[in-house]
């Protein structure tokens, strides 16, 4: 049987395809190997990617237009609980988990929990005695480098976060969130064993440990265990005998700095509770 012509302009056309087909497969892969060899032969720190803002470097120009948002503002993520924003998703997801009060990750040692697994492995250097980042000024060592670059703003006196409704300067932007929440009255973290609210995670955590009981605070004079470590700062003065409050008036020095406030009203004569 003989083709006609128009079946032989067909299948002329059909190899040409497969051929052009065939053509972009190779030179896909050509691509994809050069791609691969460049990858290999890169030197596994190497970050040809730099913010022209701060100077820092990244492997992966994603990780770059991430990281230029911090500078630019460009927060397009935000919390539809508390309006916190963020540059990316994923810090947004990890945030989330703050209202939720979820805590999945627990330390085998002092039996504290932690939302984020990050937060956790950080953590543990207070029990392995771990703090490797060191203030240049004081010596002053600490397991985390945020705490390290807020902690050498006392010594600069440097307070970069401004409220814009009373003017109070803070020197981290922690401070300055909960600070605004005194204006706006906003308690998000509540208790879920008795339904009391908080403007701190913090607040929130001593407070629930009324209901578990727990203590995790030892005084290594004498044992006594406490739920906040406030307290237990405040009780190893008596062993010390520190007392760290001074009255300005009398030189009069005290333990707790309640008791010097009570006692300056000896020398300002005021009655707050209205007793004669």
């Amino acid at each position: 049987m003989v083709d006609s012509p128009n079946s032989q302009l067909l299948s002329e056309k059909d190899l040409s395809g497969e051929a052009d087909q065939h053509l972009y497969n190779e030179k896909k892969s050509i691509y994809k190997t050069k791609l691969l060899k460049k990858h290999q032969h890169r030197p596994t720190d190497e970050k040809p990617y730099g913010c022209f803002h701060c100077g820092k470097r990244f492997a992966q120009s994603l990780t770059l237009v991430t990281h230029q948002r911090i500078h630019v503002r460009d927060k397009v993520y935000f919390c539809d609980l508390c309006g916190k924003r963020f540059a990316d998703s994923g810090s947004l997801d990890i945030h989330k988990i703050i209202h939720t009060g979820e805590k999945p990750y627990l330390c085998d040692q002092c039996g504290k929990r932690y939302a984020h697994s990050g937060t956790l492995v950080t953590h543990r250097r207070i029990h392995k005695g771990k703090n490797p980042f060191v203030c240049d000024q004081c010596g002053k060592r600490f397991a985390y480098s945020g705490n390290l670059v807020t902690h050498q703003r006392i010594h600069t006196g440097e307070k970069p976060y401004l409220c814009d409704q009373c003017g109070k300067r803070f020197a981290d932007s922690a401070n300055l969130i909960s600070h605004r929440r005194i204006h706006t009255g906003e308690k998000p973290y509540g208790c879920d064993q008795c339904g009391k609210r908080f403007a701190r995670s913090g607040t929130l955590n001593c407070h629930q440990r009324l209901h578990t009981g727990r203590k995790n605070y030892g005084c290594d004079q004498c044992g006594k265990r406490f739920t906040q470590l406030g307290y237990l700062v405040t009780h190893q003065r008596i062993h010390t005998g520190k007392k760290p409050y001074c009255c300005d008036q009398c030189g009069k020095t005290f333990t707790v700095s309640g008791n010097l406030v009570t006692h300056q009203r000896i020398h300002t004569g005021e009655k707050p509770y209205g007793y004669n």
